[in-house]
């Protein structure tokens, strides 16, 4: 019995052995690649670096027009440009296009200070200043983005013509969240950026990205994903969400000309009952409910197209 015990104790401790050496091995490749990468991620020219606050912002613009949609991507998307321009694309022949990274995400700095929703919505506008891109803007949020256009249209009503919801959350999908829930959700965030800096992401980032991504766009998205996976500037903004309700419900729902498209609602139990609600709050509001997932840009790009150009002509 005592042999018996010392071999499976032999064998776990090499099957540990075995393990460690693994992910020692795994690490030091992924922290000699993010090295390589570094000039990669400089000499990009996808986005334009613009300084707010003392970091650098990343914004992307493309095409001319009337009217300039400005996207805004959902909480913890790691290269919101890259992941935005295959159907941005779509629009750049007859509006200007606009896509916002916040600090934390995708080619932009991350940033130590404050990430309230005023905070957040006070550097989106003074990035776009320094883009020199100016207003009125139809925002187009996706998920969680849709709080700060929400108050962007409250407190700067003259700075937005429009909104087209990506399936964007209104403030109601968040009276859920307590302390407690923050907490967990952070830990989550917490558990997968220890698995990004051990460099376990990168064996599965390859994966996960879209087919029409050109060579040079999957690199990039590779360096950026396992740079920025929940980053800890855009994990952070989850501290805020419960004082953010409060300051948005201080004030009325902006009745400025909105264009709802709805996912399937699986992201969230009650989700389309809180856009519904939403909704019914407006004078002048169009919903299109689509039987897809939560990217509804991503699952349903032409039946989004369709939508949101025949909006934008209503609007004229």
């Amino acid at each position: 019995m005592k042999k018996v015990l010392k071999v499976i104790v032999k064998i776990i401790l090499g099957v540990i052995a075995f393990i460690a050496i693994l992910l020692l091995g795994i690490f030091i490749f992924n922290r000699v690649k993010l090295a390589g990468e570094k000039k990669l991620l400089n000499d990009q020219q996808i986005a334009s670096m613009v300084e707010v606050d003392g970091h650098k912002m990343a914004v992307y613009s493309s095409g001319e027009g009337e009217h300039t949609l400005v996207f805004m991507a959902g909480a913890g998307a790691p290269c919101p440009i890259l992941d935005y321009k295959a159907f941005t694309d779509r629009f750049d022949e007859d509006y200007k296009v606009v896509i916002i990274e916040k600090f934390g995400y995708g080619f932009s700095d991350e940033y130590e200070g404050a990430r309230d929703v005023m905070t957040r919505v006070d550097q989106n506008r003074k990035a776009l200043d320094a883009a020199g891109i100016t207003g009125p803007y139809i925002l187009c949020p996706h998920s969680y983005t849709g709080l700060e256009t929400v108050y962007w249209a409250q407190n700067y009503p003259e700075e937005v013509e429009a909104i087209i919801g990506l399936d964007m959350a209104v403030p109601r999908a968040y009276d859920m969240y307590d302390e407690a829930l923050i907490s967990s959700v952070k830990s989550a965030n917490s558990v997968n950026r220890t698995l990004r800096e051990l460099g376990l992401v990168r064996l599965f980032v390859g994966g996960t990205l879209p087919d029409e991504f050109t060579d040079e766009e999957k690199k990039l998205a590779t360096a950026l994903v396992c740079r920025k996976y929940n980053s800890n500037t855009a994990s952070n903004e989850a501290d805020s969400i419960i004082e953010d309700l409060n300051v948005i419900d201080s004030k009325p729902i902006p009745d400025v000309a909105t264009l709802l498209i709805i996912s399937d609602g699986t992201v969230t139990e009650g989700w389309i009952d809180f856009e519904m609600d939403y909704a019914s709050k407006l004078t002048d509001v169009t919903t299109l409910q689509l039987d897809c997932g939560h990217s509804v840009y991503d699952h349903e790009p032409d039946r989004c197209e369709e939508a949101m150009r025949g909006f934008i002509e209503g609007l004229d």
